[in-house]
């Protein structure tokens, strides 16, 4: 298939997942805005920067589809993109890892997690929980990122402050 189509398609794909997402945090009373890159108005507002930030200090969640719109370009950019633009304290990744390891710890099981990493470390040993891409942009922003596990209770641990993963940083 062709990588742009199969992009678009996975932009797609981050759409209805956007949706299931509000759905579920509107379920549990808590406001929440879909915007995406790519327009789909009958489901989700346009991606607009200024809207986007005038929805947080209402006190809305925004959570953003589709990713940059455009191919080439991962879900891990777009975060790191969005972050910056709405002037975020921290990118938090959720995964399906507990955090960044040393090296891989499927193939090498004596792995030790990393509580901290600096973002010149993470790129030159190619740590891959994220994309290069993004880690840079996060660098050269001075944003730290968060990666942790998807596990319940996890992201209101992290946004509490307690520790969970690793953090990413300038300092490691």
């Amino acid at each position: 298939m062709d990588r742009a189509q199969s992009d678009y398609m996975g932009m797609l794909a981050t759409v209805i997942n956007s949706l299931a997402l509000q759905d579920a945090l509107e379920r549990c009373g808590v406001p929440t805005r879909v915007m995406t890159a790519i327009e789909i108005k009958n489901v989700a507002e346009p991606y607009i920067r200024r809207r986007a930030i005038r929805h947080l200090e209402n006190g809305h969640i925004v959570v953003f589809g589709a990713g940059t719109g455009n191919p080439y370009f991962s879900t891990d950019t777009a975060a790191a993109l969005r972050s910056m633009e709405i002037r975020a304290a921290a990118l938090f990744k959720a995964t399906k890892v507990d955090g960044i390891y040393e090296r891989d710890p499927l193939k090498d099981p004596s792995a030790k997690l990393l509580e901290r990493v600096s973002y010149d470390r993470f790129l030159a040993d190619h740590l891959g929980v994220m994309d290069a891409t993004a880690v840079a942009l996060c660098r050269d922003n001075g944003l730290p990122i968060r990666v942790f596990r998807m596990a319940p209770g996890n992201i209101r641990r992290v946004c509490l402050g307690e520790h969970a993963g690793t953090t990413v940083s300038e300092k490691g």
